[in-house]
């Protein structure tokens, strides 16, 4: 979609621009630059683009994404717990859950993942295979060893994918087990099938 920026943005009645380039837009949500990239390359916030190939995102939209998504929501849907040492990993699933409608937790080592369990028992785990000390397939057993087998369902992700690691998850009771980099559309679906929002 084509946007050319009038000569003088229009205010708002605060007498702030309606219309945010990507420094002003990351500001305004309090993230990164890259991030707010991201969200309008998966068309999560509408972007304009000027002539020139800059973004413009017209803060009325920035308002509703916030609604929709910002900290502080009630719970709205199944609780997921994400459970991967990369924080960008953790980030690009929690912000597309999210905006299937899941509340979603994360934890960045499978000691967090299970202090947080203790707390309040998530409805699925996403859980990373390969973390340093206590990997995904530790937390997995403990899991079920408090929880018992299939309680809490389980879905793995590596970047080893094969015939074996899949029927490794299988066989240790995992719901499901994904290859990385994954297909978001793919592990979304998943998602939906073990516990729709």
């Amino acid at each position: 979609m084509a946007y050319r920026e009038p000569s003088s943005p229009r205010r708002g009645g605060g007498g702030e621009t309606d219309w945010l380039t990507l420094g002003q837009a990351a500001k305004y949500l309090g993230v990164a630059q890259s991030t707010i990239r991201k969200w309008s390359d998966l068309g999560r916030v509408p972007a304009f683009y000027t002539p020139g190939g800059h973004r413009r995102y017209r803060r009325t939209d920035l308002d509703a994404f916030l609604e929709r998504s910002g900290p502080g929501k009630p719970a709205r849907g199944p609780m997921v717990l994400v459970v991967d040492d990369d924080d960008q990993v953790r980030e690009v699933v929690r912000i597309n859950l999210e905006m299937e409608g899941y509340t979603v937790r994360e934890a960045a080592n499978a000691e967090e993942g299970l202090a947080q369990l203790e707390e309040d028992a998530p409805d699925l785990i996403l859980l990373d295979v390969m973390m340093p000390q206590v990997d995904g397939w530790e937390m997995l057993r403990r899991v079920q060893e408090r929880h018992g087998i299939g309680s809490i369902p389980v879905v793995m992700f590596s970047g080893k994918l094969d015939d074996a690691a899949r029927a490794e998850a299988a066989e240790r009771g995992a719901q499901g087990f994904i290859g990385k980099p994954f297909d978001l559309r793919s592990l979304i679906e998943q998602t939906k099938q073990i516990v729709p929002a």
